[in-house]
């Protein structure tokens, strides 16, 4: 049962109230219920996690390492289901909701705990990402204001980011690189390629939004990527797409390469003409576009 106010845990543990707040909104630890009015209300369990969090940093131990700790020995939590019964989808609906109230607070709280429904790619491939679907198409259809979109744009991209970071393989020598088009400006996307990519064994290198063919070439030749991912919403007017596509098969050398997004059909014919390939909307098929492409890569370095 949640029971006590902010102030009170921080006494009670001896840890501040901004403290307890930045572990909320950064780590997810621990995420307490919120009255109607969204004031935190902490269980007996969310101050033994306080308590265990507060207990390996005053040990020394990195924040981020502790928060890992106390989540991964935590006693599992009842979900919280909503329609019809998928979390997923019930998480992906009240983050949205908490973006419609304008609700900053709530809509840090309703991210955190997304984060503990599974692994990474899962919570972004059918809560975040959903959430920042319908979030766009809201903005669109005028429903929400810029500023609202910005705030949720911001707190999602973050925690992907969080995510991205907590999902690198360790030891993998296969490496991606990761970019948008040169006019593109949405790329939280690409942080949840870079965790499918992960979940494959890749590192993630996200170079982020308008990347141009010659930061592209400069990466590949300074990080010898296996593959690089580009993203592309709009495609760039005729004249100039054949153009912008030679660009970037140059820049990618001799590594395998990959053009995804809204925009990527329009511009087939140009990308397979040089070698590259249109990423399929299936993931599973993605997968298997990358593992061929990589197959052939191999195949001629060894000729």
């Amino acid at each position: 049962m949640s029971r006590y106010r902010i102030h009170a845990v921080s006494k009670m543990c001896g840890v501040s109230s901004a403290t307890l707040r930045a572990w909320e909104r950064r780590y997810g630890v621990p995420s307490p219920a919120r009255t109607a009015s969204a004031y935190r209300l902490y269980s007996e369990d969310d101050v033994a996690l306080i308590k265990k969090m507060r207990d390996y940093v005053n040990g020394g131990m990195a924040a981020a390492e502790a928060a890992r700790m106390v989540i991964e020995t935590a006693a599992p939590q009842p979900p919280v289901y909503t329609n019809g019964g998928d979390v997923f989808a019930g998480a992906s609906e009240r983050i949205v909701d908490a973006a419609l109230r304008f609700d900053p607070d709530g809509l840090e709280a309703e991210v955190n705990r997304a984060l503990s429904l599974g692994p990474a790619v899962t919570i972004f491939e059918r809560a975040l990402g959903p959430a920042l679907e319908r979030i766009g198409d809201l903005w669109h259809e005028g429903k929400i204001t810029v500023a609202q979109e910005h705030l949720a744009s911001q707190v999602l991209g973050a925690t992907l980011l969080h995510l991205l970071r907590l999902a690198q393989p360790g030891e993998s020598g296969r490496r991606v690189l990761l970019a948008a088009f040169a006019d593109e400006d949405h790329v939280l996307g690409l942080f949840g390629i870079g965790l499918r990519f992960c979940a494959w064994g890749f590192r993630s290198v996200v170079l982020g939004p308008r990347t141009p063919p010659a930061a592209i070439a400069r990466a590949v030749e300074s990080l010898s990527p296996e593959i690089v991912a580009l993203t592309v919403a709009i495609p760039p007017p005729p004249p100039a797409a054949r153009e912008l596509v030679d660009a970037y098969a140059d820049a990618c050398r001799d590594a395998a390469w990959i053009v995804g997004g809204a925009g990527a059909e329009a511009l087939r014919p140009f990308i397979e003409a040089r070698g590259g390939l249109v990423a399929s909307t299936e993931v599973s098929e993605v997968r298997a576009q990358v593992e061929s492409a990589l197959l052939s890569r191999r195949r001629r370095k060894d000729a």
